[in-house]
C-alpha cells in the first residue's frame, strides 16, 4: 500500500499546530489561574509543580510542531529530495541516483491538491519534471516533451514535434553501467537530451535489433503534458498511460547530490551534477 506522505505532514503540521493554539488561547490560561489559586492557598509545592505540568500531548504537540511547520514549508514550497527507483531515464540519471527537485520553479502549488497559488513559469519542451501520472499515486520522473496544444509523433526512433523532425544524432556505444544500450542525442527546446534505446537480437534473422518503445502519434490537450523517459527502448510513459494534467506537476528536478543503489553500498558523490 502507497502512504501519502504529503497528506500525512499536512495533517500532522494542522493538529499540533491546533493543539499548540488551543494551548496558547485557553489551557495554558487555566494552568496559570490554577497556579495562582494554589500560592493564593499557600498549597504545597509539589501541587504546584503538577498542575504547572503540560498534558503529555499538550507538550508532544508543541515540541513537534515548530519542526513539523519548517519541513512542510520547505518540502512543499522549496524542494524536496527524490530517489530515482529505476533506469527509465538513462543515460542521464541512473537506478540510485538521488535528486533536488525545486518545488516553486513552475509556481507555488496547494501541497495534496496541485492547485497553483503563485505562478511563477511554465514546463518548456525538454524539462526533466517530476509529477504523478494519472490515475496513479506514486511519484514519477521523465523529460517534457509535448506542451499543451503539441502533435506528437514517434516512428522508428524519429521524434517528431508540430510536423518538425526532432534533430537526433546516433552516437552508438554501450554506457559502462548497463550494456546493450545503444545512445543518441536529441535537441529539444530546453536541452540537449541524451536518450538511449534498447539493443536486442531479432529471433527469426539473429540479426541485432534496435528496440526504441512503443511508437505512435498523439494531441496534447490543452491543460496537459507528453511525458518520455530518455531510455526510450524501456520507459513506462505518456505513450503507454497518456497525459499529465498540470494540477499534478511536482517540480522540476535540478541537480543529482548523491548517488546510492543499495542499502549495503557506500553512498557516492561522484555524479554530483545539475540536471539538463
Amino acid at each position: 500500500m502507497d502512504i501519502d506522505f504529503p497528506l500525512i505532514l499536512m495533517i500532522a503540521t494542522a493538529v499540533t499546530g491546533l493543539i499548540a493554539l488551543a494551548d496558547k488561547l485557553w489551557f495554558e490560561k487555566q494552568r496559570k489561574a490554577k497556579v495562582a489559586e494554589l500560592e493564593e492557598r499557600m498549597a504545597h509545592v509539589d501541587d504546584i509543580a503538577a498542575a504547572e505540568k503540560e498534558p503529555f500531548i499538550i507538550e508532544q504537540g508543541k515540541s513537534f510542531f515548530p519542526v513539523l511547520a519548517i519541513v512542510f514549508v520547505l518540502r512543499s514550497f522549496i524542494a524536496e529530495p527524490f530517489q530515482i527507483p529505476s533506469g527509465s531515464m538513462e543515460p542521464g540519471l541512473i537506478k540510485g541516483d538521488f535528486i533536488l527537485v525545486s518545488k516553486f520553479h513552475y509556481g507555488l502549488r496547494m501541497p495534496v491538491f496541485g492547485n497553483t497559488l503563485v505562478p511563477i513559469d511554465m514546463p518548456e519542451r525538454g524539462d526533466v519534471m517530476v509529477f504523478f501520472p494519472p490515475n496513479d499515486p506514486r511519484y514519477f520522473i521523465k523529460r517534457v516533451i509535448g506542451l499543451p496544444g503539441d502533435t506528437i509523433e514517434y516512428r522508428n526512433k524519429q521524434l517528431t514535434i508540430n510536423g518538425q523532425r526532432v534533430e537526433t544524432q546516433e552516437l552508438g556505444g554501450e554506457p559502462p553501467y548497463n550494456p546493450r544500450k545503444y545512445l543518441a542525442q536529441e535537441s529539444l527546446d530546453s536541452a540537449d537530451a541524451a536518450i538511449q534505446w534498447v539493443v536486442g537480437v531479432d529471433r527469426r534473422s539473429s540479426q541485432k535489433v534496435i528496440w526504441a518503445g512503443p511508437e505512435g502519434e498523439w494531441k496534447v490537450p490543452q491543460g496537459h503534458y507528453f511525458m518520455m523517459g530518455d531510455n526510450r527502448g524501456n520507459s513506462h510513459d505518456s505513450r503507454g498511460w497518456g497525459f499529465v494534467p498540470e494540477e499534478n506537476i511536482v517540480g522540476k528536478a535540478v541537480a543529482v547530490w548523491m548517488h546510492w543503489e543499495n542499502w549495503t553500498d557506500i553512498p557516492s558523490f561522484s555524479r554530483n551534477k545539475w540536471i539538463d
